[in-house]
């Protein structure tokens, strides 16, 4: 499912692994059924090792754990929520080019 750089977030760590992370964070709410997520999924694995260190990046298997996802009023997946200190600060929807996701993490992390 994931690469070594990526946290699996569900409805129990949620709170550990984004809400109290030093580190800002990225998590990609997806489905395995879902195709524009596959086709995001590579992407967001080369974001976490290119930013490891720098941004926690997770993915939150919105079948797996419904209540993370419709606390966030995800409608469509794949969406992007980033996080910092425990709060949004920007969201994307739909599989997007890297530079896209790239440019919010350079503002997020500066």
């Amino acid at each position: 499912m994931a690469g070594k750089n990526i946290v699996e977030i569900t409805d129990k760590n949620f709170e550990q692994e984004v809400s109290k992370s030093e580190l800002p964070v990225l998590v990609d709410f997806w489905a395995a059924w879902c195709g524009p997520c596959r086709a995001i999924a590579p992407v967001i694995d080369e974001l976490a090792n290119e930013y490891a260190g720098k941004i926690k990046i997770g993915k939150c298997n919105v079948d797996e754990n419904p209540i993370t996802p419709s606390r966030y009023g995800i409608r469509a997946i794949p969406t992007l929520i980033f996080f910092k200190n425990g709060s949004v600060v920007e969201q994307i929807t739909g599989a997007v080019a890297k530079s896209q996701i790239a440019a919010v993490i350079d503002r997020i992390i500066a």
